[in-house]
């Protein structure tokens, strides 16, 4: 049990938004200190130390990520976890503000029980950190069981965050809304059948999978969700999507995301160099492109889309096979093609 109060910083240029998120968070565990702006939030942070920092994006002079960043270069704070609470909620700013550190993002309005169950899991999960630091020379049992839980949640947090990163991707088309979870778990099966993976590979596969298309977020909607077929034109257009995906991914360096990176770059290439965005050949292309390539197309193929009826399962597995050597993998289409009952069951029972 804890036995002092939990000590939360409040950053909001809106006082009625410090309000209603004091008013919401009311608890005998919690104290709560409050700052209008960038600059008083950093005299309040040499004085005192929290356990959570609720910032919001949209301030004047020093704004919430500028914040973010100062708090994350100075030692003594660095690890005190923030949560954004903005309407900024758009791709590249989730995505920036999970780059410079912060632990969750909160779109406003935000759900009452969504923002107490998210203060109070990283205020726990905080609290569990700062004791295995404590007892980093000789961890208890009990303490060794929080450090599993921990990782565990971490993990999970990890998976959350790229599913709902892919959501935002995804959210404006309801014919798609479940790709990107279908496609990860095609990709996850194709990957251990391959063997020549290590389980943490194939862990990061399954993770990084959903993020193949997130520079399709720069593309024209009027493209992305036309009927019919694309014009020489358009379908250039829709060609640099892998481009742009690794402008915003490269920024990273954690494996999860270069992984993501590796995949959005190279799932479009083909195995005869006819692909794109470079043409590459064989295994010039990374063996994640390749698998998530058959997965995508799998997937693509066997549901409905404005420009196009689904296949069954039966047609695209087919297309799959007879490219064999020419779009795809021979290798991995011999796996795929011994094993399509293991792909039949993904495809037709994990709807949304």
């Amino acid at each position: 049990m804890k036995s002092e109060k939990y000590e939360i910083l409040i950053v909001d240029d809106v006082s009625e938004n410090i309000k209603v998120a004091i008013s919401i968070l009311k608890n005998d565990d919690y104290n709560f200190s409050y700052a209008q702006s960038g600059e008083s939030a950093i005299e309040v942070l040499k004085t005192k130390r929290f356990d959570l920092i609720l910032l919001d994006v949209m301030m004047p002079g020093i704004d919430g990520f500028h914040l973010c960043k100062i708090i994350k270069n100075s030692p003594a704070i660095a690890d005190t976890p923030i949560i954004f609470l903005t309407a900024k909620v758009d791709i590249n700013s989730v995505a920036y503000g999970f780059g410079l550190g912060a632990v969750d993002y909160v779109a406003k309005p935000f759900h009452p029980q969504e923002l107490k169950a998210r203060v109070a899991n990283h205020l726990e999960l905080y609290s569990y950190r700062k004791k295995l630091k404590q007892n980093n020379k000789e961890l208890s049992c009990e303490i060794r069981n929080v450090k599993d839980q921990y990782l565990d949640d971490l993990a999970s947090a990890q998976e959350e965050i790229v599913y709902i990163l892919s959501d935002i991707i995804e959210s404006d088309s309801g014919e798609t809304a479940c790709h990107v979870r279908r496609v990860a778990n095609i990709a996850k099966e194709l990957a251990i059948l391959d063997g020549r993976l290590s389980d943490e590979e194939v862990k990061m596969i399954h993770l990084a999978a959903p993020l193949h298309d997130i520079g399709k977020i720069f593309i024209d909607n009027k493209i992305l969700h036309k009927p019919g077929k694309l014009t020489e034109d358009e379908f250039e257009m829709m060609k640099l999507h892998p481009t742009h995906a690794v402008k915003v991914l490269k920024k990273s360096k954690r494996k999860l995301i270069q992984i993501a990176r590796i995949i959005a770059y190279e799932h479009h290439e083909n195995w005869d160099g006819t692909g794109y965005p470079r043409g590459l050949k064989g295994k010039e292309i990374h063996l994640y492109g390749r698998i998530v390539a058959i997965a995508d197309v799998l997937d693509a193929l066997t549901q409905n889309r404005c420009y196009k009826d689904a296949w069954s399962f039966d047609k695209a597995s087919a297309f799959i096979v007879q490219n064999r050597g020419k779009k795809f993998d021979p290798y991995l289409v011999s796996l795929f093609e011994k094993n399509l009952s293991v792909f039949k069951k993904i495809v037709e029972s994990e709807q949304c």
